[in-house]
């Protein structure tokens, strides 16, 4: 049976100036919108959703644009799991990328070890660096409606992240010792 509401959301807004439409894009991606074809898109019914493509219609009108925004389910299963399927293709590329910037972070771990590198400036722009993993990963948290199949490997990389720092601070707190 299909039970999952959506909010569909089409839109046409005039090509110039292309940062607006551009804009206009970005906000939708950042609530999590899968794109089925240019100017339509769908998000998973919630309050916030309604609220938030309310206040987009009014912008795209604004824009000397057209919007309409419908509530609407799938016909079948099948279409269901095509819906699904985008919104958790688009959630694991974020996975992916984020995961990447992992690999840089525990590269950079890497060289400044065997460099025995130990400072507490490299230590704070490491942190620093670290404290953005962590807000990426709970941006992409928030937009995975649907469990992505690389969440967990995902979260799995952050705590390494984390422990690597922790053990990389050790040695910086070592190597400045107050106490000798």
């Amino acid at each position: 049976m299909v039970t999952q509401p959506w909010l569909l959301l089409t839109y046409k807004v005039p090509p110039e100036p292309a940062s607006k439409r551009i804009a206009l894009w970005r906000r939708l991606k950042g609530m999590g919108a899968v794109y089925l074809q240019n100017g339509v898109c769908l998000l998973p019914k919630t309050d916030d959703h309604v609220r938030r493509l309310k206040m987009l219609e009014n912008d795209i009108g604004e824009m000397g644009g057209d919007a309409v925004i419908l509530e609407t389910v799938a016909l079948d299963r099948a279409q269901e799991d095509k819906v699904l399927s985008r919104f958790k293709a688009d959630r694991d590329d974020a996975y992916r990328e984020f995961i990447d910037k992992c690999d840089d972070f525990e590269g950079e771990i890497a060289k400044e070890t065997t460099a025995e590198h130990f400072t507490y400036a490299e230590l704070e722009e490491n942190d620093v660096d670290l404290k953005k993993l962590q807000g990426w990963l709970d941006k992409i948290r928030k937009l995975d409606f649907y469990g992505g199949e690389l969440a967990h490997e995902a979260a799995e990389r952050l705590k390494g992240c984390e422990a690597l720092l922790d053990t990389y601070a050790q040695r910086v707190f070592n190597a400045h010792d107050e106490n000798r």
